[in-house]
Parts: C-alpha cells; structure tokens; sequence
C-alpha cells in the first residue's frame, strides 16, 4: 500500500504494525515512491550474546593498559580538550 509524508505522519503505529506483519508499506514524496519501510529482522543467538544483560569485570584480564596511559596530558593536547586552542 502507497501513502502520503502526511498519511504516514498521522498513521505511523498503524503502519509500523503492518510492515511488522509482513505488509507492503511504501510512503511517497508527491506521486512519486520514496521509501519502503521494512521489519528489521529478529536477533539471532549470536547478537544476543553480545547485547544481553552486563556483566561487571566480564572483560577482566582480556587487556591491559601501560601504566603511561595515567600520565598527564601534555599541556597543548590539555588545552584542546578545554577548549583552550582554536
């Protein structure tokens, strides 16, 4: 089915649920076709894994950081992250 910017607007759950549903949903700029809109597709096993629940220090021993990452900013770098230098 083919609607209106303005159709789209006022109806948007209602078309949002019939792309869901399989359905055809095409909204036009004019006469003309400018956009389908699509179901994004359920997440597999594998993106759930890494968008589940956090887990604190589940990246513990994966990396280390040198002990020079805790030093002072030289003071020309300090000044860009404050706004100081243009």
């Amino acid at each position: 089915m083919i609607y209106t910017v303005h159709q789209a607007k006022t109806q948007l759950s209602k078309l949002l649920a019939q792309a869901e549903a399989g359905e055809e949903v095409i909204i036009a700029r004019g006469k003309a076709p400018s956009v389908r809109l699509i179901p994004i597709a359920k997440a597999s096993n594998a993106d759930t894994a890494l968008s589940g629940p956090r887990v604190p220090g589940a990246w513990k021993g994966r990396f280390e950081l040198p002990d020079s990452f805790f030093d002072p900013l030289p003071q020309e770098e300090l000044a860009l992250w404050e706004g100081g230098i243009d």
